[in-house]
């Protein structure tokens, strides 16, 4: 067995990737402080072929040297837009017929594994603050919260890594499982 080089990888160039058929998905990042979660959120959407990201609130906003050093170019590769506030954006994509799922600990919460889409079906997934997670206001105007299970003491998930499981979990289920 050996690793394969990036020339083996049969990946879309950046030009291919902006004519692909995108996976419905969009991610909403709801005041986000860190730069480097930022451009990690933007290589994971270019990595499942995500439409788009919305950056809300005090979330940063490409150009930035500190999101170009996690996205690794990613920032030219998916579309973003920027919402000053985040219910505002909500609306806007409930109105472009997204359910709105956000990821989050609460009383109602579906948990990740036990979470369904229709085939057709265009989902908006909202993570939040890196301490104070997705703001109450945005929960209450979610459509689903779902939850990731967790079995350790920590009550919480870096975001990248939150946005990568919730992905991978959606995504492997369009690709992977019949419906």
């Amino acid at each position: 067995m050996r690793k394969l080089r990036n020339d083996e990888l049969e990946r879309l160039s950046p030009e291919g990737i902006k004519e692909a058929t995108k996976h419905p998905v969009v991610i909403v990042l709801d005041n986000i402080r860190s730069m480097h979660n930022v451009g990690s959120a933007f290589r994971t959407a270019d990595a499942f072929l995500c439409e788009k990201i919305v950056l809300c609130g005090i979330t940063a906003q490409p150009p930035h040297r500190e999101i170009h050093r996690s996205a690794l170019g990613a920032t030219d590769t998916v579309a973003w837009q920027y919402f000053e506030n985040t219910t505002e954006a909500l609306n806007a994509l409930k109105s472009d017929g997204y359910l709105i799922a956000s990821v989050e600990q609460a009383d109602a919460s579906t948990s990740l594994e036990q979470f369904h889409l229709n085939e057709n079906e265009k989902i908006a997934l909202v993570f939040g603050n890196e301490v104070k997670g997705v703001d109450d206001q945005v929960v209450a105007a979610s459509d689903v919260v779902i939850e990731i299970p967790q079995f350790g003491t920590k009550h919480s998930l870096n975001i990248s890594v939150a946005i990568g499981i919730v992905l991978w979990e959606l995504i492997s289920k369009w690709k992977f499982t019949s419906r």
